[in-house]
């Protein structure tokens, strides 16, 4: 059985970097997708936005800061201002 692939490189994530600071970002650890995911079941999470998110993350990044995180979905990461997850 093969593990599914990272979802970005190292090299495509030296190269992102946030929409509004322009800060660096990293994969979010398990235990920070975890609990966002636990989250995201309870109907507890919101975006930036004041969306409330419904669908589990596969990922996200991480700001250097620790201050946001933009979610991955479908193996696809959303890098807008408003879809940033606030971390308090």
């Amino acid at each position: 059985m093969s593990s599914a692939p990272p979802l970005l490189s190292e090299q495509s994530l030296a190269m992102l970097r946030c929409p509004e600071t322009r800060q660096t970002l990293q994969l979010a650890d398990s235990t920070l997708l975890t609990k966002l995911n636990s989250q995201i079941a309870a109907g507890s999470l919101v975006n930036r936005n004041g969306t409330k998110l419904e669908r589990p993350l596969d990922g996200g990044l991480l700001r250097q800061d620790g201050k946001v995180v933009y979610p991955i979905l479908d193996r696809i990461s959303i890098l807008l201002a408003d879809e940033g997850i606030q971390l308090s």
